[in-house]
C-alpha cells in the first residue's frame, strides 16, 4: 500500500538524478484580499504552472515532480494561504527547509491595512475565511497573527493598498518575472464585417469602410483580401490607405508596448468594413505580417466573417 504522506522538505535533497530542470518557484502569500489572486494570474499568463489555495505539506511533493528528470515545468508559481485552515500552520517550517536544503525559490507578500482590506471585502461581499460567520475585521485581525512570522521570510514584500488591479499588475511583471521569462505577448488582428457586428472581445477597433470597396468592382468581388494583390492595390489606389497606416502604426507601436508592460497576454485588434472580405481581410493580413516579423510579439490574422458569403 502506498505511503499517502507527502515527502517532507528533507527529501528534496535526494532527488540527484537527472538534471534539475525547475529554474523558478514563486510562493505567493499573504492577507485576504490583498492581491494574490491577481498575481497568480500573472505568472499564469507568462507560462508559469501555477496552483491555487495549495497546502503548505505539498510544496514539497510538488517541488520533487518538478525536479524529476521527465518533468518540463521550468517555472511554476503557488498559492498557499489561510485557506488551507490548519495546515497553513506548516508554511513557515516548509519554508525554512526549502531554504536549508538549498531549494531555489522566492516567497512574495502581499499585504495592505486593515482599512483597505475591510473596503475590499465590502465591495466583494465575500466572508473572511477565518471569520466566516464573523466580522472581516475579526479575520484580518487573527490572519495578522497567523502570517506574521511568514511575512518575516518573504523576500519581496508587496502592499497593495492604493494600487489598482492594473497598477498591481504592473508592478509584478516589472519587479517579479525574470525578463527572459516573459512571454511575447500576442496579439490577434481580427476581420470582421459591421454588417454582422464588431468584435466582442476586441480590445481595439478600426472602422476602414472609407477605403474604396473591392465589392463594387465585378471582376474582384468574389475574390477576398487574403493574399491578393489586385485587392489591395485597388484600396490602396487613392492614397487613403499610406495615410490611415502612417497614423495607425505610430498608434500602435506606442500602445502594444504599454500593454505588454502592463502584463497583458494577449490583445484583440478588430479591423471592420462592410463584409468582412476585402479590405479588412488585407489590413488584418498586412498588419500581422508586420506585428509578426519581428521576435517581440506573437502576431495572428483572424478572420471571422471571411467565409461567411453575403
Amino acid at each position: 500500500m502506498t505511503d499517502p504522506t507527502p515527502p517532507s522538505a528533507d527529501s528534496l535533497s535526494s532527488a540527484s538524478e537527472g538534471p534539475v530542470v525547475l529554474k523558478d518557484f514563486v510562493v505567493i502569500t499573504g492577507y485576504s484580499g490583498a492581491g494574490k489572486s491577481t498575481a497568480i494570474d500573472v505568472f499564469e499568463d507568462q507560462g508559469y504552472f501555477c496552483v491555487d489555495n495549495l497546502p503548505p505539506e505539498m510544496i514539497a511533493q510538488l517541488v520533487e515532480l518538478f525536479r524529476h528528470p521527465g518533468s518540463k515545468v521550468e517555472r511554476a508559481a503557488v498559492v498557499c494561504d489561510v485557506r488551507g485552515g490548519s495546515y497553513f500552520e506548516a508554511l513557515n517550517s516548509v519554508l525554512t527547509n526549502l531554504r536549508e536544503h538549498g531549494t531555489v525559490h522566492r516567497v512574495v507578500f502581499l499585504r495592505a491595512e486593515d482599512e483597505v482590506l475591510i473596503t475590499r471585502y465590502k465591495e466583494t461581499r465575500r466572508r473572511h475565511p477565518l471569520a466566516p460567520h464573523g466580522s472581516v475585521a475579526d479575520g484580518i485581525a487573527l490572519e495578522r497573527k497567523v502570517l506574521g512570522p511568514v511575512e518575516a521570510l518573504a523576500e519581496t514584500v508587496i502592499d497593495s493598498g492604493g494600487l489598482t488591479v492594473h497598477e498591481l499588475r504592473r508592478r509584478i511583471v516589472s519587479e517579479l518575472l525574470p525578463r527572459e521569462a516573459t512571454e511575447r505577448m500576442s496579439v490577434t488582428f481580427e476581420s470582421f464585417g459591421f454588417k454582422r457586428g464588431t468584435v466582442r472581445d476586441a480590445d481595439l477597433v478600426f472602422d476602414v469602410r472609407f477605403l474604396p470597396n473591392p465589392h463594387w468592382d465585378p471582376s474582384l468581388r468574389p475574390k477576398n483580401g487574403r493574399d491578393n494583390p489586385e485587392v489591395l492595390a485597388y484600396i490602396a489606389a487613392d492614397g487613403q490607405l499610406g495615410e490611415f497606416y502612417d497614423r495607425l502604426l505610430p498608434l500602435l507601436d506606442f500602445l502594444l508596448p504599454l500593454y505588454t508592460a502592463e502584463g497583458k497576454a494577449h490583445v484583440t485588434i478588430g479591423i471592420g468594413c462592410t463584409g468582412g472580405r476585402h479590405r479588412s481581410v488585407a489590413i488584418a493580413e498586412q498588419l500581422s505580417t508586420r506585428y509578426g516579423a519581428g521576435d517581440q510579439y506573437w502576431a495572428e490574422a483572424r478572420h471571422r466573417d471571411l467565409l461567411a458569403g453575403g
